[in-house]
C-alpha cells in the first residue's frame, strides 16, 4: 500500500511554475531576440518557490527545474548561436544566483505581504546583477579582470537589470496575487500543520 497522498496545493503551486515560465519561452520566442532579454519570469519563479514550498527539496528543484528546462529550450533553438554546447556560457554563475533568489523567498518570505514582496524582489535583483555577471566578466577579454573591469560590466548590465525588475515585478504580481486568491477562495490550498 503506497503512503503517497495526493497534494493539492503543491500541484497548483507546480502549475503555476510552469506556465508563468511558458510566458518567458512565450514572450522570448515572440519578439525581437534580445529586445526583451531578462524580462522574465524566472525572478518571480525564485521567490514564488521559495515563499510557497515548505520542503526546501521542493523549493529549489520545481524553480531550477523550470529555469534549466526553459534555458534548454532557448539555447537549443533561437539563442543557439550564443550556446557553449549545453546551455551557454557562464550558466553556473545564473543558476547559483538562482538558488540565492530562492533562499530570499524563503528567508523573506515566511509571511507573504506587499511590503515584503516588494522588499525581497530588489533583493533578488542586487543578487542577480551580482552573481550572473561574475559569468560575463570572468575570464572576458572586453573587461579588465580587476574591479575596475567588473564594475564597468556591471554598469553595462543596468538595462538587463531594469528589465529582470520589470519582469520580476510584473510575474511576481501574477503568481503571488493569483496564489493568494486561490488561497481565499479554496482553503484545502492553505499550508496545513502538518506541513509545516
Amino acid at each position: 500500500m503506497s503512503h503517497l497522498k495526493f497534494n493539492p496545493r503543491t500541484l497548483i503551486l507546480l502549475l503555476m511554475i510552469l506556465a508563468i515560465t511558458a510566458f518567458r519561452l512565450l514572450v522570448t520566442f515572440n519578439s525581437d531576440e534580445l529586445k526583451f532579454a531578462n524580462f522574465s519570469s524566472i525572478g518571480a519563479v525564485a521567490l514564488f518557490g521559495g515563499a510557497y514550498f515548505k520542503d526546501n527539496l521542493k523549493a529549489f528543484a520545481f524553480p531550477l527545474l523550470s529555469l534549466f528546462l526553459s534555458d534548454f529550450i532557448l539555447s537549443a533553438t533561437i539563442f543557439s548561436k550564443y550556446s557553449s554546447g549545453f546551455l551557454y556560457e557562464g550558466w553556473y554563475w545564473t543558476y547559483l544566483a538562482f538558488a540565492l533568489m530562492v533562499l530570499v523567498g524563503r528567508t523573506m518570505l515566511k509571511n507573504v505581504t506587499v511590503v515584503n514582496l516588494l522588499a525581497s524582489t530588489l533583493v533578488i535583483v542586487f543578487i542577480h546583477w551580482i552573481v550572473s555577471d561574475i559569468g560575463v566578466w570572468y575570464n572576458n577579454p572586453a573587461y579588465t579582470q580587476d574591479v575596475a573591469g567588473f564594475w564597468a560590466c556591471l554598469v553595462k548590465a543596468i538595462p538587463f537589470e531594469i528589465r529582470f525588475l520589470e519582469g520580476t515585478v510584473i510575474y511576481g504580481a501574477l503568481l503571488f496575487g493569483a496564489f493568494e486568491v486561490l488561497k481565499a477562495k479554496y482553503p484545502v490550498l492553505k499550508l496545513q500543520t502538518q506541513e509545516l
